[in-house]
């Protein structure tokens, strides 16, 4: 009895000294902050334009002779217009045999590559048929007036995780890219928006929901976002896409003459002059009819022919410099040319012409 009447005791003494749990309140949030309520908009007016790409690759299997399809990587793209095409970088369809487009509300269609311009790392894809309804398309800015510290947003797939926005600034303009598949990338916008594998592709926007670059490629030792990363310019974009949707392939301008990056750094040290080394013409080019003089082989030997130092008035000291800036314009457009020959300085105006 003594026992149980201790228990108790000790149970109530327990009790009463037990913490009661007391339920928090609720604080209202009030309402957001404009710039918040803006980037909300701005991610919900342009979600459903960007898309989520997977490609996939054929393969035959050495002993069987069977051909069958693997994973190969994953990017994003823009939906550009009512018609299906879809805009992204020419690296994410890079070696696909196939590519898979899925739209915002879990839709999935099967593209066709349209174009590609591996020189500005753009290309254009199409969708369409039955289930297709093109969604509201981001409109369109422009990169020409862009000023270093204005917000940017970023919309893409990044590691594969779909539709995700990131924020940051315009960090820097006008930066060059080496490219493999030829002229340098110029003119391109570099920001601070988290980009990682995955946001290829997808559209970088201003705060007021206009196109203004397609995320392209990423600074990092890591492989993952250090704060530094590029965009083609809306304004690239503009002058390339229709030319891909029309012709499949993008006309570059060009001046008809011959040069190479590699002997063009030998024979700048040899002579020390700054510029890009002629080494021959195409016969009834622009530049021919101009007069441009290429290398020419002599019984005195080999002459140097011109030498271009600037295009426009602005230098130009390599070869990729040079196509560069000469895709600042389209063909058919008139250009001036500073030359060097035999040490004299000459100015010719060239009307230019379409490029291989």
């Amino acid at each position: 009895m003594n026992v149980l009447l201790l228990s108790a005791v000790a149970s109530l003494l327990l009790l009463q000294s037990a913490p009661v749990a007391e339920p928090r309140t609720v604080t209202p949030r009030g309402d957001l902050a404009a710039d918040e309520r803006a980037t909300i908009d701005l991610f919900r007016n342009a979600r459903d334009s960007v898309v989520f790409i997977s490609t996939r690759q054929r393969v035959a299997d050495f002993w069987t002779r069977n051909v069958y399809s693997v994973p190969r990587g994953s990017g994003s793209g823009l939906i550009w217009d009512g018609a299906g095409h879809i805009v992204t970088n020419y690296h994410v369809i890079e070696g696909a045999s196939e590519a898979q487009i899925q739209m915002s509300d879990g839709r999935q269609f099967n593209a066709q590559l349209v174009g590609v311009s591996p020189q500005h790392d753009l290309a254009v894809l199409k969708i369409g048929g039955a289930g297709f309804s093109a969604p509201t398309r981001v409109p369109i800015g422009t990169s020409s007036d862009l000023q270093v510290g204005q917000n940017v947003f970023a919309i893409g797939n990044p590691f594969g995780l779909d539709w995700t926005l990131t924020k940051g600034i315009v960090s820097a303009l006008d930066r060059s890219l080496p490219n493999e598949n030829g002229p340098d990338i110029r003119h391109l916008i570099q920001t601070d928006a988290a980009v990682n594998p995955g946001n290829s592709g997808g559209p970088l926007l201003d705060s007021a929901g206009r196109l203004i670059g397609i995320n392209t490629a990423i600074y990092s030792p890591s492989g993952a976002s250090a704060g530094i990363s590029f965009a083609v310019p809306v304004d690239t974009v503009m002058r390339v896409v229709p030319q891909l949707i029309a012709n499949g392939r993008y006309t570059r301008p060009a001046l008809g003459i011959e040069s190479d990056e590699e002997i063009n750094d030998r024979l700048k040290r040899a002579s020390g002059i700054d510029g890009v080394f002629i080494l021959s013409v195409e016969p009834g080019s622009a530049a021919e009819r101009v007069g441009l003089v290429g290398v020419q082989r002599t019984r005195r030997g080999i002459l140097p022919g011109d030498v271009i130092v600037a295009l426009n008035s602005r230098p130009v000291s390599r070869l990729g410099d040079l196509l560069a800036r000469l895709d600042d314009f389209q063909v058919g457009q008139k250009v001036q040319l500073t030359l060097l020959r035999a040490g004299e300085e000459r100015n010719v105006s060239v009307d230019l012409q379409p490029g291989i």
